[in-house]
């Protein structure tokens, strides 16, 4: 019996501020490419600044899904996104073009390309009750940073200190895990995973820059805006890095300067937590970036890898 062919995927991950955004638009160019987020903020519409969403222009430039797909009270999940991603890598494949997922959110792609499988019960109470009984024998930040390794996207949004809701997503973290294992051997997919990364000091300072740049492009007033709107802070993309300490300036919490360090450390912090996500994922292909990346060059050396696995069209 023949044996079906795999679907063709391009993944360019990475910590944030690599841009990983823009290598994905220009391979996508090249290769009659349509590009998938896979971060977990670019779905919401209207969080523009504080998520480093492409422009415009970048999105005019081909075509991109699962971006401004939800208003910003929406929840969006890793079983969302594997399951819009399954069928959009099909869809694309079937108009022969290629999809390139891009994007930092380390157990979103985890999950898509080690086709994880989810545990349907929405509620563990016994699971619930002992990680309510840890947080209170060994403290809310050791619960928290349980969160971290499994899930860092999540404990980036949620405070140490709200503890139910850390507990709500450890629940979710590890119910998935006990279930979540490879469909098969192998992946599904003929995947190309390209990890972009830089020495570490380099990469701080770029996130350090981007975050100002983020502040002079107007994040302040994106914030106001949503609150505005009515958009409760509580909401899990409000949680986010950005809009947390934006809104706790707002809220008198702190002030500007102390709002903005706790703004550009979470983005370190995260970065770091991406790293470690990533070294559970072994076929991830690392490419060495320079303080100051000279992107046609990864381009290229990415267009070149492609065709030695015969991923180009």
């Amino acid at each position: 019996m023949e044996q079906k062919q795999k679907e063709k995927v391009l993944v360019i991950l990475g910590p944030t501020a690599t841009g990983k955004s823009h290598c994905a638009i220009e391979i996508a160019k090249k290769f009659q490419g349509e590009i998938i987020s896979g971060d977990s903020m670019l779905v919401y519409r209207n969080m523009n600044i504080g998520t480093a969403k492409p422009t415009a222009e970048e999105l005019a430039a081909v075509p991109h899904h699962l971006v401004n797909i939800l208003p910003p009270e929406a929840g969006f999940s890793v079983v969302d996104f594997k399951e819009q991603a399954q069928r959009l890598i099909t869809e694309i494949n079937g108009r022969g073009h290629l999809p390139v997922i891009a994007g930092g959110t380390g157990l979103y792609i985890k999950a898509l390309l080690e086709d994880y499988a989810f545990n349907s019960v929405s509620e563990d109470s016994e699971l619930r009750q002992q990680l309510t009984h840890e947080a209170e024998a060994k403290g809310p930040e050791a619960l928290h940073a349980r969160l971290a390794a499994l899930d860092a996207e999540a404990a980036q949004r949620i405070h140490p200190n709200n503890v139910r809701r850390v507990v709500r997503a450890l629940e979710a973290a590890l119910s998935g895990e006990q279930v979540n294992q490879y469909g098969a051997s192998e992946s599904p997919y003929n995947a190309l995973v390209i990890g972009l990364e830089m020495e570490r000091a380099a990469l701080y300072e770029r996130i350090n820059q981007r975050v100002d740049l983020m502040l002079a492009a107007g994040l302040e007033q994106e914030v106001r805006d949503l609150l505005d709107r009515g958009v409760s802070p509580e909401c899990q993309s409000m949680q986010s890095i950005g809009y947390r300490q934006m809104v706790w300036y707002l809220n008198g919490s702190m002030d500007y300067e102390q709002a903005v360090d706790k703004l550009k450390q979470a983005t370190r912090n995260f970065a770091k937590r991406q790293i470690t996500w990533y070294k559970k994922m072994p076929y991830i292909q690392w490419l060495q970036l320079d303080a100051k990346p000279n992107y046609a060059n990864v381009v290229g050396r990415i267009c070149e890898m492609l065709v030695e696995k015969g991923i180009s069209l």
